[in-house]
């Protein structure tokens, strides 16, 4: 550990300790309930306010990674990087009604998990645990990215190494966050999101006025970033990227940011998010405000550019020998703000890390145990035993991400995101259609889960990478002329061969189709669809509804 930035070590290890204060205080707050249940431990009782829920989703949509990876792709890319932006402003209109529908039966019902809504809205196990097991393996990459986010900010400290050892800070870190996730669930990151974001504030506002003025202003900026992006790259001889979207591009861009955006509250944690807020009017009010997170990413996206200005060189990679792109941001606030700033900034990111690391290690002990564990292993488990269960299961989640991080090249963990990305976008038939319509039969929500899975990840698995040397898994570009149906290529000859698409969405396209084809033979056979558990009712009811069940009711 050569070369430690003793007052940004400081700092960060202050507010860092200040948080973990706050995440074991958590547990008394807002207590209404033994913990020793999984409404109170895994949806902090679901009696969330607009504030506290704002905080929450914020915190745990807009991860350490999210503001160390997006800045890198803008400044390995150019406009490509972008896409962020608009698939986390045009998220919240399409996430609205479905986000009511969800948490009005999942409160009626006592649900805790989209795998539970699937359980009770087709009577399908099969189809549930496939939707559980899909959540839980989307979600451990991304828990394992939060740490790539968090080591990035160590090794700009100084603090870099390899081995348990040189892995320290990292363990204790996340050490404490298990405790203290333990002992406080989902109370503990709402908590703490409150200071993670408003860090992140000030230090995105700050280095967006700061910075600029500091290196000649936002058109030398973009000058500089057009000029060191259109040169030819030592490994591939091509133009790096472009501050504008080019003919091959486009649809990906809109098809990735499209897909990102129907994908996003999939994802378990999000959900966990959602349902632990009081009523529909707080999801209401939300989707309305979480937009100005949007906003602030899109600041940070431009960092990437300000990073080109500035001649930031990233990093190398410990395992791999190459540039590592996640320490671009905080390579760029080391060199260009003070000391003691740079700590706050770095701090910033850190407990970034945590609050989602969090949710995400939450969500996935709460499918474990509702949607495996008592379904499969133990199904008279008591409340208090499904409790132990999902804090047992938080913690395996977040030691298996920081063995990926150890063990395995960090790289990994990105690869898996991606295909985690791709996988979690085909239980949107099954989890977001099935709250408007119960046409869809199991047998072809099944049928087209298994398609798209397949599809997709054969897709991602033929897309190389030659600016690394990757023949597989190198990125969520697929020529079209690539893409293959049983060996017939629709677009080869065609002119769009060059042109690139997401492969999750096609993947979903694929899904859908297949669903539809088999709903309509298994129903043409009268094959049995199960009783629906859910009633009418269930998707408008509000909090103030005299009719709920007790939370927790099955």
């Amino acid at each position: 550990m050569n070369h430690i930035q003793w007052v940004e070590l400081v700092i960060f290890i202050v507010l860092f300790v200040a948080v973990t204060v706050l995440g074991f205080v958590a547990s008394r707050w807002k207590a209404g309930g033994s913990l020793d249940h999984l409404d109170e431990w895994g949806l902090g009782g679901r009696k969330f306010g607009s504030w506290i829920t704002w905080f929450l989703l914020g915190g745990d949509l807009y991860t350490a990674y999210t503001f160390v990876a997006v800045p890198a792709l803008v400044f390995s890319a150019g406009a490509l990087g972008m896409y962020a932006l608009p698939y986390t402003v045009v998220v919240y209109p399409i996430v609205l009604l479905p986000a009511l529908r969800m948490w009005s039966v999942s409160r009626s019902r006592g649900y805790v998990t989209p795998a539970d809504f699937v359980r009770g809205r087709f009577s399908s196990p099969t189809l549930a645990l496939l939707i559980a097991i899909t959540g839980i393996v989307a979600t451990m990459p991304y828990i394992a990215l939060q740490l790539v986010g968090l080591e990035a900010v160590l090794r700009t400290m100084g603090i870099n190494g390899s081995g348990i050892v040189g892995h320290l800070p990292l363990l204790v870190a996340f050490l404490i966050l298990a405790l203290y996730t333990y002992q406080s669930g989902l109370r503990a990151p709402a908590l703490i999101a409150f200071v993670k974001d408003i860090l992140i504030y000030i230090v995105i506002i700050v280095a967006i006025i700061y910075l600029p003025s500091k290196l000649g202003g936002w058109g030398h900026i973009f000058d500089s970033a057009k000029e060191t992006l259109a040169k030819p790259s030592p490994t591939t001889g091509k133009p790096a990227g472009s501050i504008l979207l080019n003919s091959s591009n486009q649809l990906q861009y809109a098809t990735l940011a499209l897909g990102s955006a129907l994908a996003l509250f999939l994802y378990p944690h999000s959900l966990t998010s959602v349902l632990a807020s009081r009523g529909r009017n707080v999801i209401k009010r939300n989707m309305v405000a979480l937009p100005a997170y949007s906003f602030v990413l899109g600041l940070l996206a431009l960092l990437g550019y300000v990073a080109i200005s500035a001649g930031v060189k990233p990093l190398t990679n410990n395992a791999t020998g190459k540039p590592d792109g996640n320490t671009i941001v905080p390579l760029l606030f080391d060199s260009q703000f003070a000391n003691w700033f740079a700590g706050i900034a770095f701090a910033a990111i850190g407990i970034g890390a945590l609050v989602p690391a969090a949710i995400m290690s939450i969500a996935a002990a709460n499918l474990w145990t509702r949607n495996i564990y008592k379904e499969y292993l133990r199904k008279n488990a008591t409340p208090q035993q499904e409790a132990k269960q999902a804090k047992l299961a938080s913690l395996v989640v977040k030691l298996g991400a920081v063995l990926v991080i150890i063990l395995i090249d960090p790289q990994f963990s990105i690869d898996l995101q991606l295909i985690g990305g791709v996988l979690i976008l085909q239980t949107l038939p099954a989890v977001a259609i099935a709250l408007y319509t119960r046409w869809f039969h199991k047998a072809g929500l099944i049928a087209g889960w298994i398609v798209g899975m397949g599809w997709g990840l054969i897709m991602l698995y033929g897309i190389p990478n030659p600016a690394n040397g990757k023949l597989h898994f190198g990125g969520s570009a697929l020529a079209m002329g690539n893409l293959s149906i049983f060996g017939w290529h629709p677009f080869a000859g065609t002119g769009l061969d060059a042109v690139q698409i997401y492969p999750g969405f096609v993947a979903l396209v694929a899904n859908i189709v297949v669903a539809a084809v088999v709903s309509v033979i298994a129903r043409a056979l009268k094959w049995n669809p199960g009783v629906d558990q859910t009633a009418p009712e269930d998707y408008h009811a509000d909090e103030h509804d005299k009719d709920l069940r007790p939370i927790g009711a099955h």
